[in-house]
């Protein structure tokens, strides 16, 4: 829908549509679980079967050690990769939260960094003695009472890791894999793409749908955009006419660019371009879906609650929504997100969806087309990768890799979990 076609309809329609995805009711609403939440903690999680270490194969992209175009681009000393400008290791994380109950039956939810504290500073106390069954009541006193200290970025990460942990505590005390929960499947299997530049490893596996992530920027100049061309030519020689490109962006361009790059890498059919701008540049965003006709513009793992979609929305900003369900509120609000652009025929394929527990929102889900992946690295034993293919329940077909939710009860967690010391 174009914006002043939305907006054509008026303050009160518009916030009347917001209102009817404020509260998406669940079949399990009107259950009586007798259940009290009696302990909410922050914890360590290791699996139960844990796949064998190994060293990465040497210079394979998924060591994180090679350059990537991101906002810190421009200033030389932090270009060389990710971690020399963010938080070092162990200092602000992502969580895993535990939440327990009087009959003892347990969820485990993770949300994004720094949201931990929020949660055992703040939320605990409003968690216990409550009914993990009435979830949008939780969702919302989560919301209503942090609303005057965060919108964005740490409290959405904090409402989101509560909001999964009791989705998974639902589906334990139920006996049900949460997609159920949410009204089972719509496909009877999950096509997927694979994100990162392994790009032989990936095709090899069996991937028609690679996400390329972008190593040059503005900061690189014509010499960078060139090499950015020559990487699409070169994914899209090894793959072939068939299979699909998309290119992972990551908030380091600007307009000018990116419509230059799109122009560029026209000839060889990208699907997407994915989050150019800085996220909450909805204008922006919107004049290059103006601007490029030649690919789609995709958007959204750095956008929070419905609200901020529903500025994508306004601003015709983004032709693919993807927020991450352990940022932007939690699978409760997600469901929100998903039908707002339900109303628009907008597809929601999330960021990082194929973890274990979104794959169950977009089983769930119409118009939720696709899952994405990241493979091992390259260069490690058999059963690494042999693991990878029965956790995912992984299978091939013509577009390439698909997946399935786990059918245990939950999100189908096999973890140990320890508190934090």
């Amino acid at each position: 829908m174009r914006r002043r076609n939305f907006l054509a309809l008026g303050s009160s329609a518009a916030l009347g549509l917001l209102d009817s995805v404020s509260a998406m009711p669940v079949p399990f609403q009107d259950e009586k679980s007798k259940l009290k939440i009696t302990g909410v903690r922050l914890v360590h999680t290791k699996p139960k079967r844990p796949v064998p270490s190994y060293q990465p194969a040497p210079g394979s992209w998924s060591t994180g050690g090679v350059e990537v175009a991101n906002p810190m681009s421009v200033y030389p000393e932090y270009k060389a990769q990710r971690s020399l400008f963010m938080p070092d290791p162990g200092k602000l994380e992502g969580f895993t939260v535990e939440i327990t109950t009087d009959k003892g039956v347990k969820g485990y939810g993770s949300g994004g960094i720094a949201g931990g504290p929020i949660v055992t500073g703040h939320f605990a106390k409003l968690l216990i003695g409550e009914n993990p069954f009435n979830i949008e009541r939780i969702w919302d006193i989560l919301y209503r009472s942090s609303m005057y200290y965060g919108q964005a970025g740490v409290v959405p990460h904090a409402i989101s890791g509560v909001d999964l942990a009791l989705w998974d505590l639902i589906g334990n005390a139920l006996g049900m894999p949460v997609y159920k929960l949410l009204g089972g499947e719509t496909k009877p299997r999950i096509p997927t793409y694979c994100t990162g530049n392994d790009l032989e490893q990936h095709i090899q596996f069996g991937y028609k749908r690679l996400k390329l992530a972008v190593p040059y920027g503005p900061a690189d100049g014509r010499e960078g955009l060139k090499k950015n061309v020559e990487l699409v030519k070169h994914t899209r020689d090894l793959l072939g006419p068939d299979g699909d490109i998309m290119l992972d962006c990551w908030m380091a361009l600007n307009e000018q660019y990116t419509i230059e790059l799109a122009e560029m890498v026209a000839p060889h059919r990208v699907y997407w371009m994915e989050e150019c701008l800085p996220p909450h540049d909805f204008e922006g965003f919107g004049r290059l879906r103006e601007a490029i006709k030649s690919t789609r513009i995709a958007t959204g793992e750095h956008v929070y609650f419905r609200y901020g979609f529903r500025h994508l929305l306004e601003h015709n900003a983004a032709a693919i929504w993807q927020p991450d369900i352990h940022w932007c509120g939690g699978l409760t609000e997600l469901r929100r997100i998903a039908a707002l652009g339900a109303a628009y025929d907008i597809p929601i394929i999330p960021h990082a969806g194929g973890v274990q527990d979104c794959v169950h929102f977009t089983m769930a889900t119409p118009n939720a087309p696709w899952s994405e992946m990241f493979m091992p690295p390259p260069g490690g034993p058999p059963e690494v990768y042999r693991r990878y293919e029965e956790d995912n329940q992984v299978t091939r077909g013509p577009e390439g890799v698909y997946m399935r939710p786990s059918e245990r009860p939950g999100f189908g967690w096999e973890i140990e979990a320890a508190p934090l010391t």
